[in-house]
């Protein structure tokens, strides 16, 4: 009986220490080297563009009133939030070597 519990237990620590506790780290590790290069790239100005943003401005300002009334009422603002934020996430995503 002694050994079935300590194999039983066995079992479960080798479970723990192989798959949770690595995972964890290995993950927690990508968090961390996303989270501090990203304000080093920002700093750096990859991500600046201001010449590309007064362009979007420019061309958002041609839209007329009567289309966006309707890009409004389908909350377009919001929509095009989460897909850009989809595809920056998925870029990123796919840049680490280990999951992409």
């Amino acid at each position: 009986m002694f050994g079935i519990l300590l194999s039983a237990l066995q079992s479960v620590l080798a479970f723990v220490l192989r798959s949770v506790v690595v995972k964890f780290v290995v993950f927690f590790g990508i968090y961390f080297v996303v989270r501090e290069f990203v304000p080093v790239l920002t700093s750096y100005g990859f991500f600046s563009g201001s010449s590309k943003a007064s362009a979007l401005s420019n061309a958002l300002a041609s839209i007329p009133s009567s289309v966006w009334y309707f890009l409004d009422l389908m909350n377009f603002s919001m929509g095009v939030s989460m897909v850009l934020s989809a595809y920056v996430t998925r870029f990123i995503i796919r840049r680490i070597p280990v999951i992409g």
